[in-house]
C-alpha cells in the first residue's frame, strides 16, 4: 500500500522529470547527498520512486566513487542491496568502482564493520558475527574475482581485512556463546536429575497387597495419568541429556569465523528445542503425578496447581522464545538474504 509520504515524492519528483535533461543532471548534481542520504538510511522506498524515473541514477557516485549499492553494503541495508542483482551486466561494471582515497573496493567496505546500529539489528554478538559473515560472501560473490586478492593502499586483502576488523566481534560471540551453553547445561543438568530420581519414585508406590502376580507393580499401572507420567518423564530425561550434550560440543567448539555461519547457530537452536522440550515434558510429569495422588480432591485445586504448573514452563518458554527464533533465522533464514528479486528497479 503506498503512503501519503510515497505519493507526495512520487508528484513532485514527476515535475522534476519533465525538466530538460541537462537541468535534470544540474538537479541531481547539485543534491547528490538526496540520494545517498535514502542509501544510507535504508529509504529503499524513495530510492525505487526516483530511479525507475531516471534510472541514470544508478551511475551516481559520491565524492568518494561510491555507487549507491556501495553506501549501502556499508550500512548493511540488503533490501537495498539486493537490487544490483537486477542489473545484470550494469552489476558488474558499479562492482568495480573503487574508494579514490584508499583504493578500496566494494569487498573492502563490507569488510569493515557497518555502524553499531545496524549491527546490533541482530541480538547477540555470535549471531552478528554470523550475519557479517554472509554479507561478506554475498559481495564476494559479485564483486570482480581479482578484487578478492587486491589489496588497497594499505596493503591490506578483504579477508585479512576482515579478520581483522571483526576479531573482537567473533571474541565477543564466543563468550556469548559459551556463557548462554553453560546456563542452558545448568538447567538441562538439574532437569534431568530430577526426572531420573523420578523414574525410580513412582506416584503411589509399588502394589504391596500380597498377590504374588502384582507384587512389586506399579500401583497406578492401569491408570490413563500414570501412562502420561511415563512418557512424559521419559521425554524429559531424553531430552535434558540431548540438551546437555549439545551444549557441551558448544563449550567444545574451536570458534573459527566459518563455524559462525551455520554450525554454531544450529546447534544452539537444537539445544534450546530440546531444552524446551525438557521443561514442558518435566512440567506435564508433574501434572500428571498431581492428578494421581490427588484424584480424590477438589477439582478447583487441581485446576489452580495444574494451571499454576503449565504457567511456570510457558513463561521459560515465552521468555527464551526470541532468542531461539533469532538463532533459527541465522541459521536457516538468513540463507535467503541476498537473492535477486523481480519487479523492483524497473516496473
Amino acid at each position: 500500500m503506498r503512503t501519503l509520504a510515497h505519493m507526495v515524492v512520487e508528484e513532485l519528483w514527476s515535475f522534476v522529470i519533465k525538466l530538460p535533461v541537462e537541468e535534470i543532471s544540474q538537479f541531481v548534481g547539485s543534491s547528490p547527498m538526496l540520494l545517498f542520504d535514502a542509501a544510507q538510511s535504508g529509504n529503499l522506498e524513495l530510492l525505487l520512486i526516483l530511479i525507475r524515473s531516471y534510472p541514470d541514477l544508478i551511475w551516481t557516485v559520491d565524492h568518494k566513487n561510491q555507487s549507491l549499492f556501495h553506501i549501502a553494503a556499508i550500512n548493511r541495508h540488503e533490501k537495498i542491496f539486493n537490487r544490483i542483482y537486477e542489473l545484470g551486466a550494469i552489476k558488474d561494471l558499479i562492482a568495480m568502482y573503487k574508494e579514490k582515497e584508499s583504493n578500496d573496493n566494494l569487498l573492502h567496505l563490507v569488510a569493515r564493520l557497518p555502524p553499531p546500529n545496524r549491527l546490533q539489528v541482530v541480538s547477540g554478538a555470535a549471531l552478528q558475527m554470523q550475519r557479517e559473515i554472509l554479507w561478506y560472501k554475498a559481495v564476494k560473490e559479485i564483486v570482480p574475482r581479482v578484487y578478492i586478492k587486491t589489496k588497497n593502499k594499505k596493503e591490506e586483502v578483504a579477508h585479512d581485512l576482515f579478520t581483522k576488523e571483526h576479531d573482537n566481534l567473533r571474541k565477543e560471540g564466543e563468550k556469548w556463546m559459551k556463557e548462554t551453553a553453560t546456563a542452558c547445561i545448568l538447567v538441562s543438568t538439574l532437569i534431568a536429575t530430577v526426572v531420573f530420581a523420578a523414574a525410580f519414585t513412582l506416584p503411589g508406590g509399588n502394589d504391596t497387597s500380597g498377590d504374588i502376580k502384582t507384587l512389586g507393580f506399579p500401583t497406578f499401572r492401569k491408570e490413563f495419568w500414570f501412562e502420561v507420567f511415563i512418557i512424559s518423564d521419559s521425554v524429559a530425561l531424553l531430552s535434558s541429556v540431548t540438551s546437555i550434550m549439545i551444549f557441551l560440543s558448544i563449550l567444545t567448539s574451536r570458534y573459527a569465523e566459518a563455524s559462525f555461519q551455520t554450525t554454531l547457530p544450529t546447534k544452539l537452536m537444537l539445544g534450546l528445542l530440546a531444552l524446551f522440550v525438557s521443561i514442558i515434558s518435566m512440567v506435564l510429569a508433574f501434572t500428571a503425578t498431581l492428578i494421581l495422588i490427588r484424584d480424590q480432591e477438589p477439582k478447583w485445586s487441581l485446576i489452580l496447581l495444574v494451571y499454576v504448573a503449565s504457567a511456570t514452563a510457558l513463561s521459560f518458554v515465552v521468555l527464551h522464545f526470541q532468542l531461539w527464533f533469532d538463532t533459527l533465522r541465522s541459521a536457516y533464514l538468513s540463507k535467503f538474504l541476498f537473492h535477486g528479486r523481480k519487479s523492483g528497479l524497473y516496473l
